[in-house]
């Protein structure tokens, strides 16, 4: 079986990576799955969640973002292409996404949006505190190495997409393998 694709969309939280990833799934010739890490924390319970504490609730994330890693992978190895959307503000998860997904080609795209937008989509969203994506914009492109780069505070998503959409047609990305060379992460 041949395996599929990733394309991983990198962001911070509001920048725009899952109407991306919606806008990729109508663009890209064949079926392809959207993964967010988001989909993946909506599934735990929030009430056995919420009665943990601080060093509890961490260790909870970092199996629920290791768990996402594998979940694309798995549905990759099964020959499925797979747009994945995650926050790397972490060192590592891009370690662990570096190593899960070393059998496939993946796509590495950076997603940036300007801080003042990202201050007011959260602020429209109603769902986070406002200052969060700002905060995380530096640690979620610490590495800076990707295969495409959009701005989707300066471009609209059929605009971004499209460019990212090219830049799959053109073949495997190189970014994750030069990634692995400069770890570790």
């Amino acid at each position: 079986m041949v395996p599929g694709r990733i394309v991983l969309l990198n962001g911070t939280s509001s920048s725009g990576k899952s109407s991306l990833a919606r806008e990729l799934l109508r663009v890209l010739p064949g079926p392809w799955f959207h993964l967010g890490v988001d989909t993946i924390g909506a599934l735990r319970s929030p009430e056995r969640t919420a009665e943990l504490d601080g060093d509890e609730l961490a260790e909870v994330f970092r199996r629920t973002r290791a768990g996402y890693h594998r979940a694309v992978a798995g549905l990759a190895r099964a020959g499925n292409d797979v747009v994945a959307d995650h926050v790397l503000s972490e060192p590592w998860r891009l370690s662990d996404c570096l190593e899960v997904w070393r059998p496939f080609d993946v796509v590495l795209v950076g997603v940036h949006c300007d801080p003042d937008e990202l201050d007011r989509r959260e602020e429209e969203r109603g769902d986070r505190p406002v200052g969060l994506a700002r905060s995380q914009v530096r640690a979620v492109h610490a590495h800076r190495r990707y295969d495409v780069e959009v701005d989707t505070a300066r471009r609209g998503v059929g605009e971004c997409a499209a460019l990212v959409a090219a830049r799959v047609a053109a073949g495997p990305g190189e970014a994750f393998d030069a990634l692995r060379a400069e770890g570790p992460w």
